[in-house]
């Protein structure tokens, strides 16, 4: 931080980069072997343990759900670093607990106290609307995604290798690198929120009923916020059952599932480290929002009636304009809110993101389960995706909607 108390934009963007990329190792590391862990501790096939890796969803995201305004709220009113800082060193604990579960039960547990402090993305969204103006929102929105994306590349092709020594290792390796972490967010990491820009704390807008009344006055952000959420009912279908379908359909293990993912990860670092930093200046957020959930819905489609499983790579790399997404939408609804409620907006996103967490992977599992299992009609594994593929279109309808309206508005004014 500068003398005159101002942050120097580059470096807190390094920072936070650097803070989201080891969070986001940590949670891709644990993907290809949850399954196997799964099936450890309960001793159940491989169609029912996806069952119970639905529910250990649902209950993060529903904790979540509730406390993630509570986290955007904090933030608001005591500055973004307290709040990061505590929900890594919670997450610690919590890969921590994953790796030593002796019972299902106490996977639960773990899932229970992650989901409390699940806030690390949103407030890394909240540093950036600190210090970068609305024009420039979008595309260091992607930078964190991009972040995001170089962790999904490294965490589970290192997850696959650590698999291979027992499905517990990648947990005590991520709850290691959760610890790291965030003793080096407490020696390095600035705070971002000036004193005259934050606020007091009220529960009354703490809570997401509280939080979409504040956000209903913009009716952009609540168009805005339609469509992602069924983009995320869509998207959710991805960490919630690509192990288990890749290990059904094609007989893949989690090194090949590490290796997936991996290329997932590859794919959105070009998109959201290089592409949209020219993509969104061209054409536009709102018209990169609607490229990104297009290709999407195509590419669910893909990976639901791909034969082979050389042809999921076709699909990984279409599907990464998935990546367009969320920076766009989220630099359309940032410029709509005032600086002393950008945490209570991302908390809001978290909220919705996490409630479709909480409806997605037990609808999308079980789909999963059922048309895997022995009693199914008919053998489509893929209907999950098939689903997502669906709910993606209807989202781009809505955003076109929302869209419209707005400019027409914007006409008559």
């Amino acid at each position: 931080m500068a003398q005159d108390g101002t942050v120097n934009p580059t470096r807190a963007v390094a920072f936070i980069f650097i803070t989201v990329l080891l969070n986001s190792i940590g949670f891709g590391i644990i993907l290809p072997v949850l399954p196997e862990l799964i099936v450890d501790v309960t001793g159940e096939p491989l169609h029912e343990a996806a069952r119970y890796g639905g529910w250990l969803a649902f209950v993060y995201a529903l904790m979540q759900f509730f406390f993630a305004p509570v986290a955007g709220n904090l933030s608001d009113r005591f500055g973004r670093r307290p709040v990061l800082l505590v929900s890594l060193a919670v997450f610690g604990v919590d890969y921590l607990i994953m790796g030593l579960a002796p019972t299902l039960a106490w996977l639960f547990v773990g899932r229970l106290i992650a989901g409390t402090s699940a806030t690390s993305f949103g407030i890394a969204n909240a540093y950036i609307a600190d210090i970068f103006p609305p024009e420039k929102r979008p595309q260091n929105f992607a930078l964190m995604g991009a972040a995001f994306g170089v962790g999904f590349l490294l965490g589970p092709v290192i997850g696959g290798f650590l698999g291979e020594f027992g499905p517990r290792t990648p947990f005590f390796a991520t709850a290691g690198i959760a610890f790291a972490n965030c003793i080096f967010g407490a020696l390095v990491l600035p705070e971002t929120l000036r004193p005259e820009n934050r606020r007091r704390f009220e529960f009354a807008r703490a809570n997401p009923v509280g939080a979409f009344e504040q956000m209903a006055r913009y009716p952009v952000v609540i168009g805005m916020l339609g469509a992602y959420f069924l983009y995320m009912l869509a998207h959710d279908s991805l960490p919630a059952t690509w192990a288990f379908y890749t290990m059904e359909r094609y007989g893949w293990g989690p090194r090949e599932v590490g290796f997936s993912l991996g290329a997932v990860g590859i794919c959105m670092l070009l998109v959201q480290g290089v592409l949209i930093r020219r993509v969104i200046p061209a054409w536009g957020a709102e018209r990169t929002a609607v490229f990104g959930l297009a290709v999407s819905a195509v590419s669910f489609l893909g990976y639901a009636f791909s034969p082979a499983g050389w042809m999921i790579y076709v699909w990984i790399v279409l599907g990464a304009a998935s990546g367009f997404v969320m920076p766009a939408v989220n630099g359309i609804m940032s410029r709509q809110i005032p600086a002393n409620a950008q945490g209570e907006l991302q908390g809001l996103v978290g909220s919705v993101a996490s409630s479709t967490f909480v409806i997605s992977p037990v609808m999308m599992t079980q789909l999963f389960a059922y048309f895997s299992g022995p009693n199914a009609p008919v053998y489509f594994p893929g209907a999950a995706f098939a689903l997502a593929g669906l709910l993606t279109a209807a989202s781009v309808v809505l955003l076109v909607r929302t869209l419209t309206r707005t400019k027409r508005l914007a006409t008559l004014g």
